[in-house]
């Protein structure tokens, strides 16, 4: 099966309503863009990051229209980290391709939470900005920048209570 059929499958196969479209390849959000339908979904971006360590990794997703400054987020995540007693992040850096492959199976512009399924494990922590919460449907990859599935942000949620990783909302930009 490929990535996307994967994703596809697991969503059907836990009665996760949602829509996809498959579209020309899309590896950065300018290009999705182009293809992107106007179907009223919050279209996230997704980076996946490592500590300076490289022993913590984090999956950050946000609104595809706003860019993050890594020193800010750092201090972000420290600050979301230490209120709940977990160590802070230190230093962040994206992840390579190779740590990718390992901890969500997916490669570089493919990323999305729903790389979390191949996270047998639950090693890597998410993040989604709090704005999300308000949006009714979210659209991510799945798996393939070839495609997008849309998706209610409750289904989402249940997705990700299925997957097992931890995840929170916090505001990640003024």
């Amino acid at each position: 099966m490929t990535r996307e059929e994967i994703v596809l499958t697991y969503l059907r196969e836990h009665d996760i309503p949602f829509t996809n479209y498959n579209h020309p390849k899309g590896k950065t959000i300018e290009e999705a863009k182009l293809w992107w339908k106007d179907d009223g979904s919050v279209h996230c971006k997704n980076i996946f990051l490592r500590n300076h360590k490289g022993n913590r990794h984090y999956l950050v997703c946000y609104h595809c229209d706003h860019n993050l400054d890594i020193h800010s987020l750092e201090q972000r995540l420290k600050a979301a980290l230490q209120s709940r007693g977990l160590p802070a992040p230190g230093k962040l850096s994206f992840a390579s391709p190779e740590r990718m492959m390992r901890y969500l199976g997916l490669e570089p512009g493919s990323v999305s939470p729903f790389g979390l399924i191949n996270d047998e494990e639950h090693h890597v922590h998410l993040f989604l900005d709090a704005s999300l919460q308000e949006a009714s449907t979210l659209s991510f990859h799945p798996n393939d920048c070839r495609g997008t599935v849309v998706i209610a942000k409750d289904d989402f949620e249940r997705y990700l209570s299925l997957v097992g990783n931890t995840y929170e909302y916090i505001q990640l930009y003024d």
